[in-house]
């Protein structure tokens, strides 16, 4: 093997090695556009997290908003309401997981553990039935004094947590908090 056939080899690694990072960064500059436009757009991130001034909501009564393009239920509880949500036992319900995302994922469904505040006067959760995504009648509605899908009778107690129909869980409550005392920011 003389010098020269020992110089040709190391060109030709050189000209594989290069050829090959020319693909590689060609390849990414292409399929960067593709996966970057699966990313959320600028109005979506702009809406992922809101603050909802709580400061008319009586109690007793309702908010709903929108946020991340679902409703959110804002209830300001009164005694009645938290009364008849701590009187049931959790292991009477057919879903005995807190759902909130604010606490351990396999926290149990007390009504404690579904409320924003310690009182328990105000509970935030997302107003989608967990059956097939309609939006639940609230403000005492149904057999357990809390909403009622009409679509195909699922029943949520006071704390939004299934008690009878079709629906397979309660009701989620996504990741919130108190600002103040009158702002709730949502995500």
């Amino acid at each position: 093997m003389s010098h020269a056939d020992d110089h040709e080899g190391t060109r030709r690694d050189f000209l594989y090695y290069a050829t090959a990072g020319t693909a590689a960064v060609a390849t990414g500059a292409a399929v960067w556009p593709l996966v970057n436009q699966m990313n959320p757009s600028a109005d979506v991130r702009a809406l992922s997290s809101i603050r909802v001034d709580i400061s008319e909501v009586a109690e007793g009564s309702q908010l709903t908003v929108k946020w991340l393009g679902k409703p959110v239920f804002i209830r300001h509880r009164s005694a009645e309401d938290i009364a008849h949500a701590e009187e049931t036992p959790v292991e009477e319900l057919p879903d005995q997981n807190a759902r909130n995302e604010n606490i351990d994922a396999n926290a149990e469904a007390t009504d404690a553990n579904r409320t924003l505040d310690e009182e328990g006067k105000w509970l935030v959760m997302m107003g989608v039935c967990t059956h097939l995504g309609c939006v639940p009648l609230g403000n005492g509605a149904g057999e357990y004094h809390g909403w009622y899908c009409p679509c195909h009778g699922s029943h949520y107690d006071a704390a939004g947590r299934i008690r009878k129909g079709p629906a397979p869980r309660n009701l989620p409550v996504p990741v919130a908090e108190f600002v103040d005392e009158t702002t709730i920011k949502l995500g």
